[in-house]
């Protein structure tokens, strides 16, 4: 068994390496050799070596109630025979009883039997703690994703991974679990809103992967890399540091580069860094490019999501527990059959026919169901970009209603700056009544007193105007403030009347102000924007 399905390939534990064939027969040869060790006297590391691998099998390849079964084996195991092992088999099985509990606490989490997983857990730390190694402050951490996960208590999970982080700094300061526990800090932090904890606990990560080799591929851990960098970057965006996050942004980029090209960059990865970069442009107010982005998520999101569901899919259908069931059966008939080699040819018949029958339904319920996913997926695909359709119209009219607003409000704009002009006009009549004799007084009053009445909605069109402005430059308005808190009512309308490109006389007239005062209003507002004198005002309102 060991030559076909050698048990330190990691072959053996993948569940895309087996055909059902292959299954079967590793399935067959497994239950033969462990119904085969009541029967061998002593050999105990033997024997726990046997249910250890059928634990660890059974795990990789996605069952858990059989590998929680054979783990539990190994312990008892374990327990009631420690006295018969030497020291050597011992210390080679420390290793791997901290992974059976481990294993055992996720199976059981895993079938929601959370009281046997915290049991679990808890007999990790009690036998891990008698060994310097590093395993004791790993189980610690497991225990607080214990809570973190599945009990969703990250308050009671917060001590066990600050406790973990404290015994690896101290004494494995160059192991990978210290950014495995760290990462699960800032989590937390960042989960509880608090983002200044989280930002520095995610830079060092980002520098510690960058620089550490893990312990079992002797590579460099890519993926805990990427998600550090995405993870400081969204941080970085929380605490309103663009600048901070757009650097790091493009120091993730320049590794997601690295990695693509060295062929060593996972789907899930990309995917991570996508996600990230739309965040960023949404948050730098980049919305054309921040929808495009979110448009090739949606594609790559999609592609993995139906590769993921086709693969997974196959393997429940074809290689799921009735799969195990029935290998495990026809291995008990095949033992029935030794046994008995004086029954009848008729019931060999039956059982044949049976059991042909059995491979015909299940195959045909397999195409059926098969067949159905596809339809299904097919489904899904012509939705998503039928709403991609729909969601790319409804932009493009809210564009052209803002076009059409933003010409309104410029008219509007120009109307107001010519009645003040007007009231200017109305000034010079009055002064020129003073002057006039009392023969031509009454006609000039009448004539003035006509021309006031036509014109005496100004004050009420000028409210009209700024209220219009301040509603289309809402969002405008509000990446203003963001970026420059310090900046007054009139200073922000400023900035918006400039954006709608009109001339300094219409908004000195608009204001009702002099030339010399807006100018004196326009040098105010660059001292505050932070403008040197080689960078035009005009042209980075426009930019904004």
């Amino acid at each position: 068994m060991n030559e076909e399905f050698p048990v330190d390939d990691i072959k053996t534990y993948t569940r895309d390496s087996y055909s059902e064939t292959q299954l079967k027969k590793y399935l067959s040869l497994l239950y033969r050799k462990l119904d085969l060790l009541p029967q061998i006297e002593d050999h105990y590391y033997l024997k726990i070596q046997s249910f250890l691998d059928a634990g660890n099998w059974f795990y990789k390849v996605g069952f858990p109630k059989e590998s929680i079964k054979w783990y539990n084996q190994f312990l008892n195991f374990y327990v009631e025979n420690e006295g018969k092992l030497s020291s050597e088999e011992k210390n080679s099985l420390i290793e791997m009883h901290n992974h059976a509990y481990s294993v055992l606490a996720a199976d059981y989490a895993k079938l929601s039997i959370l009281d046997s997983a915290e049991y679990a857990h808890k007999a990790n730390i009690n036998y891990s703690k008698t060994f310097n190694k590093i395993y004791y402050p790993s189980a610690i951490n497991n225990y607080g994703l214990f809570f973190y996960w599945n009990k969703s208590n990250p308050d009671k999970a917060l001590p066990y991974f600050k406790k973990a982080y404290e015994i690896t700094l101290t004494n494995f300061p160059n192991h990978t679990l210290l950014g495995s526990v760290r990462d699960n800090i800032a989590d937390i932090y960042y989960e509880k809103g608090e983002y200044n904890l989280a930002a520095p606990l995610y830079a060092e990560n980002f520098k510690f992967f960058k620089n550490t080799i893990n312990e079992k591929s002797q590579n460099r851990d890519t993926p805990r890399l990427i998600s550090a960098g995405a993870q400081l970057v969204n941080t970085n965006i929380k605490l309103g540091k663009f600048t901070e996050a757009n650097t790091n942004f493009n120091r993730l980029e320049k590794i997601i580069t690295e990695e693509k090209i060295s062929g060593r960059l996972t789907p899930d990865s990309e995917l991570e860094f996508l996600q990230t970069k739309e965040t960023l442009q949404n948050a730098l107010g980049l919305t054309p490019q921040a929808y495009a982005t979110l448009k090739v998520i949606k594609q790559f999101s999609d592609s993995i999501q139906n590769l993921e569901d086709i693969t997974d899919a196959t393997w429940r259908k074809e290689l799921n527990n009735a799969t195990l069931d029935r290998v495990a059966l026809n291995f008990e008939l095949e033992r029935m059959v030794k046994e008995n080699q004086l029954k009848s040819q008729q019931s060999k018949f039956w059982i044949v026919t049976l059991s042909f029958s059995f491979i015909i339904l299940l195959l045909a319920s397999l195409f059926l169901r098969r067949r159905q996913h596809i339809i299904n997926a097919k489904n899904k695909q012509k939705l998503a970009e039928r709403t991609l359709e729909v969601e790319s119209l409804k932009v493009e009219k809210l564009n052209s209603e803002i076009q059409s607003k933003k010409r309104d409000l410029s008219d509007f704009a120009i109307n107001l700056s010519q009645q003040q002009e007007w009231i200017k006009y109305i000034s010079n009549k009055v002064h020129a009544l003073k002057q006039t004799h009392n023969s031509h007084r009454d006609a000039l009053l009448n004539e003035l007193e006509q021309e006031i009445k036509n014109k005496v909605t100004f004050d009420s069109d000028t409210q009209i105007f700024y209220e219009k402005l301040d509603k289309l430059s809402d969002s405008f308005y509000r990446n203003l403030t963001t970026k420059f808190p310090d900046l007054s009512k009139n200073e922000i309308r400023l900035c918006s009347l400039i954006r709608l490109k009109i001339n300094s006389r219409s908004i000195a007239t608009l204001q009702n102000i002099t030339l010399a005062s807006l100018n004196t209003s326009r040098y105010r507002l660059r001292k505050k924007l932070h403008l040197t004198e080689d960078i035009n005002l005009d042209t980075f309102i426009q930019s904004l």
